[in-house]
């Protein structure tokens, strides 16, 4: 769900607009902050454990 429809409970305006407090931290919690380490980290992994799969492979 995005923010963009959601109505704040404290001011009664859209979420999307910031206007108080409350507004402001549900739009900065609801809003993508990128990739967190963990998940880079399990990408590294399957990507370094393909590369060695597909060596295997091709030696065999």
């Amino acid at each position: 769900m995005t923010y963009d429809r959601l109505v704040c409970a404290n001011c009664a305006a859209p979420v999307a607009e910031g206007r108080c407090p409350v507004c402001r931290a549900n739009r900065e919690r609801l809003t993508p902050q990128g990739p967190s380490p963990a998940m880079l980290l399990t990408l590294a992994i399957a990507l370094l454990a393909a590369i060695a799969l597909l060596a295997v492979v091709r030696t065999a």
